[in-house]
């Protein structure tokens, strides 16, 4: 599977599969119904795709007017700390309110949830490379 509807599956089966995940964790962590749970699991969702959009479309327009666009390693670790740091913070209050608890509380769990989806990204999209192939782009060309 490539092009858009790769992505579109990838994003779709990440989101799914990431709520079938954080809502129980959520529910037994804060003794919470399991519903109240899964739609604050949609909701933290929807914002982090929204989030993602918003913020790489802005990253994107700074690094066009920089004098040197590569995307260094550096520029990649400020990228992933910008939008993660962002997330956390703009989580923050939902989660605060949503489960009942303090900002210090909403903050660990935001930041649990970070190291939690650190290790999911990696593992999906390995396994979604697995079973749906590498994108064009990563595959090796042919040797004549």
């Amino acid at each position: 599977m490539q092009g858009k509807a790769r992505k579109v599956v990838q994003a779709i089966l990440y989101e799914v599969i990431a709520v079938a995940c954080v809502a129980p964790a959520l529910s037994l962590m804060f003794d919470a119904g399991m519903a109240h749970s899964t739609i604050l699991s949609i909701l933290m969702s929807g914002i982090a795709m929204s989030w993602n959009m918003g913020y790489n479309w802005a990253f994107e327009r700074w690094e066009a007017r920089q004098a040197q666009r590569t995307r260094t390693w550096f520029r990649r670790l400020l990228h992933a700390l910008g939008f993660e740091g962002g997330l956390v913070l703009i989580l923050l209050p939902l989660v605060a309110f949503w489960l009942d608890i303090s900002l210090w509380s909403a903050l660990l769990t935001n930041l649990a949830l970070f190291v939690f989806f650190f290790v999911y990204a990696f593992v999906f999209q390995w396994g979604f490379d697995k079973v749906f192939d590498v994108p064009l782009s990563a595959q090796q060309q042919a040797r004549c």
